[in-house]
């Protein structure tokens, strides 16, 4: 298992044309925060913001940073809105194979290694898989060469009809919960490539699904009587039928572009027969 450099190019320049002001108020109206909640969070007036906004003033880099803070605006807008304020960016954004980053990549490889028999996998913000732990190389068990060739896209693997989707026995509810998931990302990060993904493996025809007039059928297979704390992806492996719920963990508070950008997707087994099968596959 390697972790390989992210293929994703999120440009992070400002719009062209647009100030700091319209943007910092696409974000507040975004946040759908007023002028006066924004001023009393950021120890500022209502005043100043407005002006801020309509290009009256020019905010200090320190206000600009500390107006993204309170909008919780993704690291990488951060470094946009100081361009667009006429200033240098904030943070670096270092490639994931830069010695700078070792511990790092060290720390996620031993983070994952450490969850088997259980898969777990790394991605970055345009879903690109940096790195995987055997219990992911189980799951893409009969996956065709042509899927594999790096950079993998861990939506692009899962929803592709010569994938994983053939296999997911409830495909029509993972595949709106992988959607929805898509969309917020999109929303946060205003992302062209993640917007182009997103088109891509929505148009992807599900194996499965009724006939085209019957929308009311998923084409999902009826779930076993096992009370699910969560929404299970339903998978089958070798002539069995593995659940899984997965959970998402990202870096807190990230100081550069790139770390803010990577997630940690966990499976855990949803039932017990699940994990008493993935135990004996590592044995």
């Amino acid at each position: 298992m390697t972790i390989v450099p992210s293929g994703t190019d999120i440009a992070a320049a400002a719009p062209a044309g647009k100030g700091v002001g319209p943007l910092l108020r696409a974000w507040r109206e975004r946040r759908r925060v007023s002028q006066l909640e924004l001023a009393l969070r950021a120890d500022s007036s209502a005043r100043h913001i407005s002006f801020v906004e309509t290009g009256r003033s020019r905010p200090s880099e320190e206000m600009v940073l500390r107006l993204a803070e309170h909008l919780d605006v993704p690291v990488r807008e951060r470094n946009s809105l100081l361009l667009a304020a006429g200033y240098a960016p904030h943070y670096p954004e270092t490639p994931l194979d830069d010695p700078a980053l070792d511990a790092l990549r060290e720390g996620l490889e031993r983070l994952i290694q450490g969850y088997e028999p259980y898969p777990a996998l790394v991605v970055d913000a345009g879903y690109d898989v940096v790195a995987a732990n055997r219990g992911i190389t189980m799951l893409l068990d009969g996956v065709p060469e042509s899927l594999l060739q790096p950079p993998l896209n861990a939506m692009r693997l899962t929803l592709h009809p010569q994938g994983m989707a053939p296999r997911i026995r409830n495909l029509g509810e993972w595949r709106g919960h992988l959607l929805a998931q898509m969309e917020r990302q999109i929303a946060l990060h205003r992302s062209e490539p993640l917007r182009a993904l997103y088109e891509e493996v929505a148009a992807y025809p599900a194996p499965g699904r009724a006939a085209a007039g019957d929308a009311g059928d998923s084409g999902d297979e009826p779930s076993p009587s096992v009370p699910y704390f969560a929404l299970p992806m339903r998978i089958e492996h070798d002539g069995r039928v593995l659940s899984f719920v997965s959970s998402i963990s990202t870096f807190n508070t990230p100081m550069d572009v790139t770390v803010s950008e990577l997630a940690i997707e966990t499976f855990l087994p949803a039932d017990p027969a699940t994990a008493k099968y993935l135990h004996a596959l590592g044995d």
